[in-house]
């Protein structure tokens, strides 16, 4: 069926290639339209500096580059995104909007209240799996029920996508690019694009490289390495990831393609074992997404309902060790180092996600929604799925989460992990002269050798907020209740 016109609705699919949304709309369209909206329901509630919006602000003008050069355009547009789109349809007269599937549960309310206005006009919404492998119910246990685990999960991944390898079957989009409609100034540069003073907030250099050239550039150095992944991966100083989860969020590069390049190295053997280690990686991405979409109560409560019994400390006290946390003040120099970075940079490596995530949890006794939402605030990679799976296997409240009596030790995870300090030394300059042992606990360190480095605690550097062994047995009648509850 060709529709006379339809309009693509860009959100987190911010390239010009293997996209499901825009093939589809080219293939049945005459004339095909492209929108991004800087949704107001989402910015307002951003600071003015967000990175991501630095992120995404050359991300587009990447897009519309591209775009540009198949035929096409992209129309930007600042507001509410249901009032946005509603209102071009209307002003263009389109038949049909067409988006990839968002499965958080704030854009299923948005696209759902979309999707039923532009019916009450006579338009159509039509959305397409884009942003993973297996959506929803696609991988289910044999009794038909979704996985909680994700080893089984993985394995049952794996063999669904080798009974259908078409999955990763890429969505051309050059081949229909006679369809899109055409810019009334073809030749007009990306610069007439908003500017993110515009859309009130400051501009200032994407924190990483950005666009569809970006995401390709860090996969092809990537691809070089991958071999060593499953070892450099656990090493913060050693730059031994993709850096691809931002470009994953913001839709800058294709799933399909990564997963498809990492098949290719696993069946060549160039990739080495840490092809497969990397693919296991990007299925968790795809795990967390179904728990996500099947359990939308974890967003707000445990995924496992006997761990809302657990009580988490809020009393001022508590508020206090939170700013220190936030701040990278606790006096565990690897946990104050990674925050330093996340702070700084928007990135934090995901060994050090889990370290700083139990810390806050387990040593502090602190919700992790609270760690999750300062996450969610700084994270460049931020998106809700992964983000709330991984606290919650960090705090032991989520599905194949970390047992709750297994405690992470900040210090034996410093020395294990960061054994020469240099992690800690790169954020933690006032550290830099304290040799390898010391720098891991310097508490326990005379002051006189502290001195002899430049270093007095709780001057130069803090002292511990807590003790890590008074806070593991805290922590331990903190879980009894759930203990109890599951003995019943």
């Amino acid at each position: 069926m060709n529709l006379s016109k339809s309009l693509v609705w860009f959100r987190r699919d911010l390239r010009a290639f293997d996209h499901a949304a825009l093939h589809h709309a080219l293939r049945c369209s005459q004339q095909v339209f492209c929108v991004f909206v800087y949704d107001t329901d989402i910015l307002d509630g951003l600071p003015r500096d967000d990175r991501r919006l630095r992120f995404i602000h050359a991300s587009l003008a990447s897009l519309d580059e591209e775009l540009r050069r198949l035929g096409g355009y992209l129309i930007v547009r600042h507001g509410s995104a249901r009032d946005e789109v509603l209102a071009l349809a209307t002003a263009l007269d389109i038949d049909a909007v067409y988006a990839c599937t968002d499965y958080e549960p704030a854009a299923i309310a948005r696209d759902t209240d979309v999707a039923q206005q532009l019916a009450a006009q006579g338009r159509a919404f039509h959305s397409y799996k884009d942003q993973v492998i297996f959506e929803k119910d696609e991988v289910l246990t044999l009794a038909g029920q979704p996985y909680s685990v994700f080893t089984p999960y993985k394995n049952a991944w794996l063999k669904r996508l080798a009974a259908h390898p078409e999955t990763l079957a890429a969505y051309p989009v050059d081949a229909y690019a006679h369809a899109f409609a055409p810019s009334a100034s073809p030749s007009a540069s990306p610069s007439a694009l908003p500017t993110l003073e515009d859309i009130g907030f400051e501009s200032g250099e994407a924190p990483l490289p950005a666009g569809m050239d970006g995401a390709e550039a860090l996969f092809e150095a990537f691809v070089e390495d991958i071999a060593d992944y499953g070892r450099a991966r656990d090493f913060p100083a050693e730059d031994g990831t993709s850096r691809l989860s931002t470009h994953l969020r913001f839709g800058t590069t294709s799933i399909r393609h990564l997963v498809r390049t990492a098949q290719q190295l696993m069946l060549s053997g160039a990739g080495g074992s840490g092809a497969s280690v990397w693919l296991s990686e990007l299925i968790w991405r795809d795990f967390y997404a179904m728990v996500l979409s099947q359990n939308p109560h974890v967003v707000e409560r445990s995924f496992k309902p006997a761990f809302d019994a657990v009580q988490w400390d809020d009393d001022p006290d508590a508020d206090a060790l939170f700013a220190a946390w936030c701040e990278g003040r606790t006096g565990y120099p690897l946990v104050d180092a990674a925050m330093v970075q996340l702070n700084t940079t928007g990135f934090m490596h995901n060994r050090l996600r889990m370290v700083t995530a139990s810390f806050l949890t387990k040593d502090l006794g602190i919700d992790w929604r609270r760690g999750e939402r300062y996450f969610a605030l700084k994270l460049n990679d931020y998106e809700l799925a992964s983000n709330n799976g991984g606290w919650q296997w960090a705090a032991s409240t989520g599905c194949d989460a970390q047992p709750w009596f297994r405690i992470f030790n900040p210090v034996t995870q410093s020395t294990r992990f960061d054994a020469r300090g240099q992690f800690i030394r790169r954020y933690l300059p006032q550290l830099a002269k304290l040799d390898g042992k010391q720098i891991h606990a310097p508490w326990l360190v005379k002051p006189e050798a502290l001195a002899e480095h430049g270093v007095v605690l709780g001057q130069d550097y803090p002292a511990p907020v807590v003790d890590h062994d008074a806070a593991r047995r805290r922590t331990l009648e903190r879980f009894a209740v759930v203990k109890k509850a599951v003995s019943v």
